[in-house]
């Protein structure tokens, strides 16, 4: 499946064109080893704007310009996210935290970057990766859209098993169209590792620097700046990583991959 329309992405916003497809030979997928040079770049670029705690890091690095693009295999945020999925150690899978890419990547390079990224991890025992696509459109305070949704095209165009959608959700969208997610709202609460960052999303929309109780500033300032939308759920996919475990996904499913707008 080859995509004749290619979502790309810069300084935050999305956008769809017409590309020729890849030269492959002005391209390579490197490991990033540090956090920083991949947070920087999803923090900069990506919708969500923040980095999910990250086991693997991967660049995509276009001759001439340097990093063109970036996918975070990271940690899910419960075990069960793929342990119902694949048996076994969950540690041996893992969830495509982030996965962006410039507009100045030609037509199929998600597929091409995507298959570098998983032949590089099976050298490292890695067997199952999951992924989510969000489906809900983002605007922000003007009325522009964030990003539009999104029904996961580029993991239907590399062969996917889709397993469905995830439960709605309610969720706390902030003026920038970005989400307040709960575990953030958590950290904040309990003023765990990471808590600072999350309250300044919304000290830039006019909070209070917060002090004392960081549970009740949230509360306080919580609904006079964010506005709380209900999430239709995101759709779910997994790839064996390692061919021996393909017979735990579930068999012929792209026949009901879901479409834009669904």
């Amino acid at each position: 499946m080859q995509l004749d329309m290619c979502q790309r992405w810069n300084t935050g916003r999305s956008g769809w064109s017409k590309r020729p497809a890849i030269d492959t030979r002005l391209h390579s997928v490197e490991s990033i080893p540090d956090d920083k040079t991949a947070s920087d770049f999803v923090a900069r670029h990506h919708y969500l704007g923040s980095m999910p705690a990250a086991r693997f890091r991967f660049g995509l690095y276009r001759e001439g310009l340097g990093l063109a693009g970036v996918a975070v295999f990271s940690v899910p945020c419960r075990d069960a996210v793929v342990s119902s999925v694949f048996p076994g150690d969950p540690r041996a899978s893992l969830d495509l935290g982030r996965f962006v890419l410039l507009d100045c990547v030609e037509a199929n390079g998600e597929t091409w970057f995507l298959g570098e990224c998983f032949r590089r991890l099976r050298t490292t025992g890695i067997e199952g990766v999951v992924a989510f696509s969000d489906p809900m459109p983002r605007k922000d305070m003007n009325g522009d859209t964030v990003m539009p949704g999104h029904v996961g095209t580029i993991y239907q165009a590399f062969n996917a098993c889709y397993l469905g959608r995830r439960r709605s959700e309610y969720l706390w969208m902030l003026p920038n169209g970005r989400t307040l997610h709960r575990r953030t709202m958590s950290k904040i609460r309990k003023r765990d590792r990471g808590w600072l960052r999350g309250a300044a999303s919304l000290v830039e929309f006019g909070a209070d620097e917060p002090c004392g109780n960081t549970s009740e500033w949230l509360d306080h300032w919580l609904p006079r700046i964010a506005t709380r939308k209900k999430h239709p759920g995101n759709h779910k996919y997994a790839w064996a990583v390692d061919r021996r475990i393909r017979k735990h996904l579930p068999r012929g499913t792209s026949h009901i991959y879901p479409k834009k707008g669904a």
